[in-house]
C-alpha cells in the first residue's frame, strides 16, 4: 500500500535510507536522514511510503514550482526489492500527486546506476545530461526530465 508518509513513519523511512547501499555513497546517517525528511514533510514536499508487512519503499517529491517552469524535482526514490514494482508503483503515484500542482518532473541519478537510468527511461524520463561533480566530487549525476501534462495543457486551478 502506497500513502503519503505520517509522523509515525518517519524513524522507519530514516532507517531505510540510512541503511541503503545507494544512500551510502551520500554519506546518509539515521540522524540527518530523520531531520531531512521531517524537515521536508513540514515544508511540503511529498513523501510516500510503501508498506507490505514492513517498509518495501519510498518516494520524496520536493516542488520548486517558481523555477523551471513549474518543476517538481523526485529527490529520491527507493525501494527494498528492486524487480517486484514497487519503484513503479511509487514513481506512478508521484506522478500523480506532482501533475495536480507541477508541470514537470526531474531527477538526478547517479551515471554508474545502469539500472536505475533504464528504469527511468522505461517510464518516460528523457535523459538532459550529465553534471559532474554535483552532490559529492566523485560521484556524477544523470539528469532525467519529464513533461507531466502535455504541450499546451495548463494546470488546473
Amino acid at each position: 500500500m502506497i500513502s503519503p508518509a505520517l509522523p509515525a513513519d518517519l524513524p522507519d523511512a530514516a532507517r531505510f535510507m540510512a541503511e541503503s547501499t545507494l544512500l551510502r555513497r551520500y554519506h546518509a546517517a539515521y540522524a540527518g536522514a530523520l531531520t531531512a525528511l521531517a524537515d521536508a514533510v513540514a515544508g511540503g514536499d511529498l513523501v510516500l511510503v510503501c508498506r507490505d508487512g514492513g517498509l518495501q519503499g519510498l518516494a520524496w517529491v520536493s516542488f520548486a514550482l517558481r523555477i523551471l517552469n513549474g518543476a517538481a524535482y523526485l529527490r529520491l526514490l527507493l525501494v527494498a526489492r528492486p524487480g517486484r514494482g514497487d519503484g513503479t508503483r511509487l514513481l506512478l503515484a508521484a506522478e500523480a500527486r506532482a501533475r495536480q500542482v507541477s508541470n514537470h518532473l526531474y531527477l538526478l541519478a547517479t551515471t554508474d546506476n545502469i539500472a536505475a537510468r533504464r528504469f527511468y527511461a522505461r517510464h518516460g524520463y528523457r535523459h538532459v545530461g550529465d553534471l559532474p561533480g554535483l552532490v559529492l566530487p566523485d560521484l556524477d549525476e544523470a539528469l532525467y526530465h519529464k513533461a507531466l501534462r502535455a504541450p499546451g495543457e495548463r494546470l488546473s486551478g
